[in-house]
């Protein structure tokens, strides 16, 4: 997914199982960060600095949904655990993942992989993206994107 894409349709599964589609943020834009896994530390530092500057990012007219492959029971217990208010989503056969073009080989400790490439898509109002994060600093992604976004730095 590049700069100018409109997003794909499928955003993933809401914790009823339900699909989530693009058309009901209709005319809203939209931060899609996609990580790896609930819980482990770049994820939770991650999903924390958004949460700390989401209501200026909300502000901005954003949405922010949160992407992985996560169970919604995971997500769940996530959010209440870190106090996340935005919307995390499930992606269990990583088709969304696949395709924003995010889901590809890794390497950790002489090992490869598929995994999710932690990424974020920042859209305009009719879900065209307009920015593309592939070095998110994890500790100050909120702050990341409030530059990008025309937000405080």
């Amino acid at each position: 997914m590049n700069k100018g894409d409109l997003i794909p349709d499928l955003l993933g599964y809401d914790a009823e199982g339900n699909a989530v589609e693009r058309s009901r943020f209709e005319g809203t834009p939209l931060i899609i960060y996609f990580y790896p896994k609930d819980n482990t530390p770049g994820c939770t530092a991650e999903a924390c600095s958004i949460r700390d500057d989401e209501s200026a990012l909300r502000a901005l007219g954003y949405e922010i949904i949160g992407i992985s492959r996560d169970s919604a029971a995971s997500h769940r217990r996530f959010a209440e655990k870190y106090g996340l208010g935005f919307l995390l989503l499930s992606d269990p056969e990583a088709e969304v993942n696949r395709s924003f073009g995010v889901w590809r080989k890794k390497k950790m400790a002489g090992r490869e992989y598929m995994g999710t490439v932690r990424t974020t898509f920042v859209t305009d109002a009719a879900h065209r993206v307009v920015h593309v994060v592939e070095k998110v600093d994890t500790k100050h992604a909120g702050a990341q994107l409030l530059a990008l976004t025309g937000g405080k730095e």
